[in-house]
């Protein structure tokens, strides 16, 4: 998955560490001849990469970084009211990460990753994280109890949020999980929660 460079810090020692949207950081070592990046020694050349990308692995692989902040908790969904939209392809948006939370019962994960990561949660306590803008889909097995917490890339907030069996936060958000059904748009997949529909969705000039 490539990833946008949204700033630069250097790390103990003093090399070059690049920032990445997703909330990953990935060195970016000048060290000739085996690893010529010149361009990371001065402040107007690393300026200039802003918005480039880079390949992030632990992306694919699903591994969320520490700067998140829990901002929302879905409510509990079963095998009934689980939203049409999330069986289907769909993504989160660029900053948002996900975290799965299995109650009770299985449930299959698929993400669009290369290779595809495929995998199935079982029994109380089984979570399953989500990089932003990566297509994926979940799919009961039998009977099922979850919920879904979101993230926000947060680099002045390194708490990964609150433990699974933690307190609930106070910007935790309950409701009808109809109204939650709603935020995912049936032709692109999107989470609408703020977020723009995708490049060439029939309702993207809809207004809300």
């Amino acid at each position: 998955m490539q990833r946008p460079i949204s700033g630069f810090h250097q790390d103990e020692q003093g090399d070059w560490v690049a920032e990445l949207t997703c909330g990953h950081n990935q060195h970016v070592r000048h060290r000739p001849p085996f690893q010529e990046r010149s361009w990371v020694l001065t402040e107007d050349r690393r300026r200039a990469r802003l918005g480039t990308t880079l390949g992030c692995p632990l992306c694919d692989r699903a591994e969320p970084p520490a700067a998140l902040r829990l901002v929302r908790t879905s409510p509990e969904w079963d095998e009934r009211t689980l939203p049409t939209g999330l069986r289907r392809s769909h993504r989160l948006a660029e900053g948002t990460w996900g975290r799965i939370l299995l109650r009770r019962g299985g449930l299959r994960f698929k993400m669009a990753t290369a290779p595809p990561l495929e995998t199935e949660l079982a029994g109380l306590g089984s979570t399953q994280a989500i990089p932003p803008e990566i297509d994926h889909e979940v799919d009961p097995v039998g009977t099922v109890a979850l919920v879904v917490e979101f993230y926000a890339v947060d680099r002045t907030s390194p708490d990964p949020g609150r433990p699974a069996d933690g307190p609930k936060s106070a910007t935790d958000q309950g409701g009808d999980p109809a109204c939650w059904a709603g935020l995912v748009c049936e032709a692109c997949g999107i989470i609408l929660d703020g977020n723009p529909h995708r490049p060439g969705c029939p309702f993207a000039a809809t207004p809300p």
